[in-house]
Formats: C-alpha cells, sequence, structure tokens
C-alpha cells in the first residue's frame, strides 16, 4: 500500500512539474522535483523503512533535465524579447507569416497564366488552388479571369511580386505580416516539458510493478502522447505558413490597363468619348454576332409566330362571315314577314270589295 501511494505522489509531482517547466518556471519545477525525491522512501512489506536508490538518482536526472529545459525556454524567451538586439538577430528569430493579396489586368491572358505557373515552379512554389473562367466565345464584352492560390517560399515571396508586377498591371495590392514568435515560443517549450514528461513517465513504468500502477501511469502516458501530438502538429501548421507564404492572385484579362496616374479634365472627356465609340461599334458587333449565331431559333419562333397568326385570321374571319350570313337570313325573315302581311292585307281587301258589292246589288 505505501508503495502505491509512493507511486501515486511521484506521478502527482511530475504532472505539476511538468506544467510548471511549461511556463518558465524553473525554481518552483526544482523545488516539486526535491519533495518528490524526499517521498521517495516507503515501507516494506515487512515493516522496515528503506528509500529506492534508483528512484531517487532517477528524480535527480530528472531535475537537472528540467532545469536544462527551463533554462533553455527562459533563453529563448528573453532572446526573443530583447529589445536591445540587433536588426539580423530579431530578424532571424522572428516567425513571420506573410500573406499577399493581389488584382492584377493583363492583354495576353494565356501568355500571362504560362509564364506565373514557370515562375512558381522556378522559385520552388505550387499553385494551392485555381479557377479560371473562359467566357462566351459570341460576346465581345466577355472577357477571361482566373483565380489563383500560390504558395510561394518566404525567401522567394519578393522574386515572385516582382515578376507578377512586370508581366501585368497591378490594379490593388495589400499584404499582411503576422508575428508569431510567441505562440511558436511556446509551443516548443510546452513540447520540450512534454517530451521530459513522456521519459519521466516511461522510467517510472520501468519501475512499477502492481497493475493499478502500470494502469494509472499508462492513463497519463496516453494524455502526454496525445498533448504532444496536437503540439507537434501546431508547430508544423506554423512552419507550413512561415515557411511558405500565400498570395491570392486575381487575374482579368482587358483591352487596354487601367490608367495608373489621374487624368486631367480634357483626358477624361477624351477618353470618355473614345470609350463611347469603342462601345458603339462592340455593340454593333455583337448585335450582327447575336443575330447570325440566333437565326435557327428565330427560323422556328417566325414559323410558331406565322402558324398562330394564321389560325387567329381564320377565327376572326369565319366569324365575319357567320355574322355576316346571321344578318342575311334575318333581312330575308323580315322581308318575307312584310310580303305575308301584304298578301293578307290585299286578300282582306279583296274579301271586304265582295261584301261591299253584295250588298249594293
Amino acid at each position: 500500500m505505501m508503495k502505491k501511494k509512493f507511486l501515486c505522489i511521484g506521478i502527482t509531482a511530475l504532472v505539476m512539474s511538468t506544467c510548471i517547466a511549461g511556463c518558465g518556471s524553473a525554481d518552483k519545477s526544482s523545488m516539486m522535483t526535491e519533495n518528490a525525491v524526499a517521498d521517495s522512501g516507503y515501507y516494506s512489506g515487512s515493516g522496515d523503512l528503506y528509500v529506492n536508490q534508483e528512484s531517487s538518482a532517477a528524480y535527480d536526472t530528472e531535475e537537472v533535465a528540467e532545469e536544462d529545459i527551463s533554462g533553455d525556454v527562459n533563453s529563448e524567451i528573453s532572446e526573443v524579447a530583447e529589445g536591445d538586439a540587433s536588426d539580423s538577430e530579431t530578424t532571424d528569430s522572428r516567425k513571420l507569416i506573410r500573406n499577399v493579396s493581389m488584382d492584377v489586368e493583363t492583354e495576353e491572358f494565356d501568355t500571362l497564366i504560362s509564364q506565373l505557373e514557370a515562375k512558381t515552379k522556378a522559385l520552388g512554389g505550387y499553385i494551392e488552388d485555381s479557377y479560371t473562367y473562359n467566357g462566351r466565345s459570341y460576346n465581345v464584352y466577355d472577357t477571361r479571369n482566373a483565380t489563383l492560390t500560390i504558395r510561394i517560399p518566404s525567401t522567394a515571396l519578393d522574386d515572385f511580386l516582382s515578376a507578377v508586377s512586370e508581366q501585368s498591371n497591378v490594379t490593388s495590392k495589400n499584404e499582411t505580416v503576422t508575428d508569431v514568435t510567441l505562440q511558436y515560443v511556446d509551443l516548443e517549450s510546452h513540447k520540450k516539458a512534454l517530451q521530459a514528461e513522456q521519459k519521466r513517465l516511461l522510467e517510472l513504468m520501468e519501475q512499477a510493478e502492481s497493475v493499478e500502477d502500470i494502469i494509472t501511469i499508462e492513463s497519463r502516458l496516453s494524455e502526454v502522447r496525445y498533448e504532444l501530438e496536437s503540439q507537434e502538429s501546431q508547430l508544423r501548421a506554423y512552419d507550413n505558413q512561415i515557411q511558405y507564404s500565400t498570395v491570392y492572385l486575381n487575374i482579368n484579362e482587358v483591352e487596354k490597363y487601367t490608367p495608373a496616374a489621374e487624368r486631367g479634365f480634357f483626358e477624361k472627356i477624351r477618353d470618355g468619348f473614345s470609350d463611347s465609340l469603342s462601345g458603339v461599334g462592340k455593340g454593333l458587333v455583337n448585335f450582327i454576332i447575336w443575330f447570325i449565331s440566333s437565326l435557327p431559333y428565330l427560323v422556328v419562333w417566325g414559323i410558331i409566330i406565322a402558324v398562330v397568326v394564321k389560325i387567329v385570321m381564320t377565327i376572326i374571319r369565319n366569324k365575319k362571315e357567320r355574322k355576316e350570313r346571321g344578318i342575311d337570313r334575318k333581312t330575308q325573315r323580315a322581308e318575307r314577314k312584310a310580303l305575308k302581311k301584304q298578301r293578307k292585307e290585299e286578300k282582306k281587301k279583296a274579301q271586304d270589295e265582295q261584301t261591299t258589292e253584295k250588298e249594293e246589288s
């Protein structure tokens, strides 16, 4: 039982000392290690007190290693924070992430894309993402454009930006520089502390005898390894962003470059008039292209419209004829009715005359 208690105390002291070492406190870490060594005596099964010399030696070694790690971390942080250091030393110790966003114009779209691909490959970079829009072939106004995400070694970034400026017309440029030195140093110090703790846990694993002690040590060892992998993953991500700068490049195809200098009043009038004439010409060309390319649709729609118009005209003509025939029938009925009435009146008149003659006779 006392042996188990010793191992638990040792593991607890080990975790606490690792946390303190990760924060850069070497003195407190040494005190925790000395307390762990002082508690390294335990009772055997017969009740006699004795000291495990191997554990004491291991803790002494761990104390020295921990002091070295803390000293290295403190010295590294002080080097970064030192304000009186020379410019060259400050530049070398800093961890900088550079990102650049650029909008450029080109009159030779395919040539520029090929040149950028060749330049990227020559400088040891690569194209991470690309999107190209080729436009529609029958519209003069539709031009091509491309969006590229390029990763360039940070040491060759300035050469690449100069090449882009020489081969195209830069309309906008935005560069951001992020200093991650402190975050990087903190991750490295934490990584060293975790590596030291992992080494000590492995040494304790060799000295453990009971199953419960082994399970306890393995549980903490798994946590340490998981944290260590996380720190290494973040460091690798930082290394990738530091060593390779990111360039977001938006390329637009144009017929003439946007002027960089401010234009005067008459220059604006001249350029506006020229643009208007160019627009009229392009409009006529686009109309001709559209009309010729749309002839199949126009023919089909012309036939459909002609058939519909013919059907409508036929319906209107038939309706008009029926209406005219209806008027004729009404006229005929009125004439027959009038003739019948006339005959009836003549017949009545004849009867009246006969009656009058009989009365006179």
